[in-house]
């Protein structure tokens, strides 16, 4: 669903603790494990029978794209520093674009499922609330066809 760019991460900062500490670059390391795991998990959803709804599609969508964009924002201004390969940013831009279509797609589909919902339940208490409409007025029951011989 998501290329991730875990493993081109992985080798661009596989540095010792102390020296992802004196460099200033343990950040990125820690965007880009998150992103691993955001990532992880929908792949899991997918192999899974049960699919993932919009709702928690949107959400987990939103999270890897507010990921994608604050390892963004990290790896453009240090780029340098940490020595960040203009490549790694190209990709990951992609891969964040791609999310965030994917995001909006899912959140579209949310909003129009919950309009949907409203609609009928609007419509449903409109004709629970007319004596002329589709329901038995006198028991308040849903209209009855009448029994024996026609």
């Amino acid at each position: 669903m998501i290329a991730t760019l875990g493993l081109a991460a992985a080798a661009l900062f596989d540095a010792s603790p102390a020296s992802a500490q004196a460099s200033g670059c343990e950040q990125m390391q820690k965007l880009l494990q998150e992103r691993q795991s955001i990532v992880a998990g929908l792949n899991a959803s997918q192999k899974t029978k049960q699919k993932l709804t919009p709702q928690a599609a949107c959400s987990t969508l939103g999270r890897l794209v507010n990921n994608g964009s604050a390892a963004l924002k990290f790896a453009t201004a240090n780029q340098d520093w940490c020595q960040i390969p203009p490549a790694f940013i190209d990709n990951m831009k992609a891969d964040n674009e791609k999310a965030s279509t994917i995001r909006n797609r899912a959140c579209n589909a949310v909003k129009q499922q919950a309009d949907m919902m409203r609609k009928a339940q609007q419509a449903q208490r409109q004709q629970s609330n007319s004596p002329f409409g589709g329901s038995d007025s006198v028991t308040g029951g849903p209209m009855r066809v009448p029994q024996g011989a026609l």
